[in-house]
Formats: C-alpha cells, structure tokens, sequence
C-alpha cells in the first residue's frame, strides 16, 4: 500500500511517499480502507522533532481517519466489512492515518452520517474531539454562559464555536476580520478582530475562555474570567499561567489533551445529523502532496480543516 513516511526530523520536505505492507487487523480491531485523513498542528511538531511523540524515526504520520471497513478482526460485532465510518486513531500512538490503510480498534470509530461527505468526516475527530472534551467535558458548559473561544475560525476553533452554540452559551470569538462573516455564519454572538483591538479591553467578564492559541493569550485571558471561571487551554505546555497563578486570582485553569472516545464521537455525530454542526474543510490535497499540506498549515491562518485523501 501507499503510505508516507520520513526517515529524520525536519520541514515538510522530508515527508516521503511510500510502498509499505498493509497492515493486518488484530483482535477487536478493524481495518480501514482510508478515503479521508486529516492534517493537525500535532502532526507538523511531530514531523520536524518540537514534539518526539512517537519516538525518533521512521514513522507513519497521521491519527484521524475516515472510510471503508475492509476487514475486521476476531470479536468485532459491531461493524462489518463495508461499514462507513471514522475516528481518531490510537492516539497518542502511531496510527499511520497517512496511509492507504490503516488499522483502528472498534472502540476508537463511530459510522459516517450519510450526509456527511467522507473528507468531512476525516476533518472530525481530533479538531472535534478537543472542542468537546474542553467544553464538555472540561469546562461542562451550560445554557447562558458567555465563552470566549481564541482562534475560533480554525479547524478546532469553529467546531468549539459551533458546540458551545448547541450548549445555549454566548460565544465570542476573536479572529481576522476577513473570517467575521464566516464565524457569524456558524453562531457567533460576537467578533474581535485580534489584529486591530485588544481583547481583553473588548470584552465583558465571561465564564469560559477556550484558548487555542496559548502564552501570554492565557495569562491575559485569565484576567476576563469570572470569580471561579475557567480557563481551558489546548497547549499543555504553553498555558501561560499556572494552576497556582489562576487560583490567587480566584479562578481555574485545565489543559485539555484529547483522546480517542467513540461515546464523545457519537456527540459529535448526532450534533452532525440533527444539522447542528458542520465541517469546513479549507483544502482537499492528494496524499502524494503532503508537504503542501503542511507547509499550508503551518502558515496559521486556515480556516477550518485540510485534508488528505490517497
């Protein structure tokens, strides 16, 4: 099969296209005939060595997945060969999702929503996956909260944007204004364009900030919070104020790492079929073009997802 592969750490250009063995389905797992992966910002920082979460090289890069069950291994009742379906693979272990196919275990995969084009349903799963569990799971939002969400116009950004409307919450969002439209489009109450005004003077106390971009975007967020506000951050590392910091201030602070988790893909999925959420997808490149992929994403400004099909 096809796959892409790199053998040291470095800009896009070591990412290599590659015939390697098909993977075989192991008990409880399936194997997937892949139609759409997406590309993530996790993906480039492990590409270039910032992240070594997989070790040092080779590796197969790559961890959502969407398509056709072309096996399943012993104790899978659940889907059958044919099944359409998608999921975030094995993180935070290798899942080589760069590939023609790839192998996922059943508790990993939900079945694709038929009106849901199979490069969308490969753009869900991590950007998704991150949105709900910091705003589900995390900061547990409710009706009449007001949220603000920082880079809400990117792949995690607007689908963040999009479930914290579902949740009945006020959603601000700070983007370029040329994505204003867009984001209103999805629900948006209100807009800040980052690169004209100041947020922090722009905006009311608010109960939740959903911060996707990390450093001193933390620490001056945290001062919008409410008394007992939360601040969810999706860089662990990069936080830009401590648990301790936030709690002499009264309020909290969580990093959110996501994981695999079918039951919250299930969330997603029905919030995809009762027409509460949709996916953008900025740019569908072929497999063999992954390095366009990347050198596009690390540019910062899609908006939405990029995807690779094979």
């Amino acid at each position: 099969m096809r796959a892409i592969t790199q053998s040291a750490f470095g800009d896009p250009s070591v990412l290599r296209a590659e015939e390697t063995d098909r993977p075989e389905p192991g008990p409880g797992q399936v194997l997937l005939r892949v139609g759409a992966a997406a590309y993530n910002p996790v993906d480039a920082a492990v590409r270039s060595g910032y992240y070594p979460l997989l070790g040092d090289p080779p590796f197969v890069l790559g961890w959502d997945a969407a398509g056709t069950i072309e096996e399943t291994g012993a104790g899978v009742s659940a889907f059958a060969t044919g099944d359409e379906v998608l999921g975030l693979l094995a993180y935070p272990a290798e899942a080589g999702a760069y590939a023609e196919y790839a192998v996922a275990s059943a508790d990993e995969i939900v079945r694709r929503p038929s009106g849901l084009a199979v490069e969308q349903a490969g753009a869900l799963p991590m950007a998704g996956l991150t949105a709900w569990q910091a705003l589900v799971g995390i900061a547990r939002l409710e009706e009449g909260q007001r949220v603000l969400i920082h880079r809400a116009a990117g792949g995690v950004g607007h689908l963040a944007v999009q479930i914290a409307k579902a949740r009945g919450a006020h959603v601000i969002g700070t983007a370029r204004a040329a994505k204003h439209d867009f984001l209103r489009g999805l629900g948006a109450d209100e807009l800040i364009d980052y690169t004209t005004a100041d947020f922090v003077s722009e905006t009311g106390p608010v109960d939740v900030v959903f911060d996707l971009v990390g450093g001193e975007y933390g620490e001056r967020s945290a001062r919008l919070l409410r008394p007992g506000g939360l601040l969810v951050g999706a860089l662990p590392a990069n936080l830009g104020i401590t648990p301790e910091e936030a709690a002499e201030r009264g309020v909290r602070v969580e990093a959110v790492s996501v994981r695999p988790s079918a039951a919250d893909l299930a969330q997603l999925t029905a919030l995809v079929e009762a027409g509460r959420l949709t996916l953008h997808v900025d740019q569908v490149i072929p497999l063999d073009e992954v390095a366009k992929a990347h050198e596009l994403g690390e540019t910062g400004h899609v908006t939405g997802k990029i995807v690779l099909v094979p």
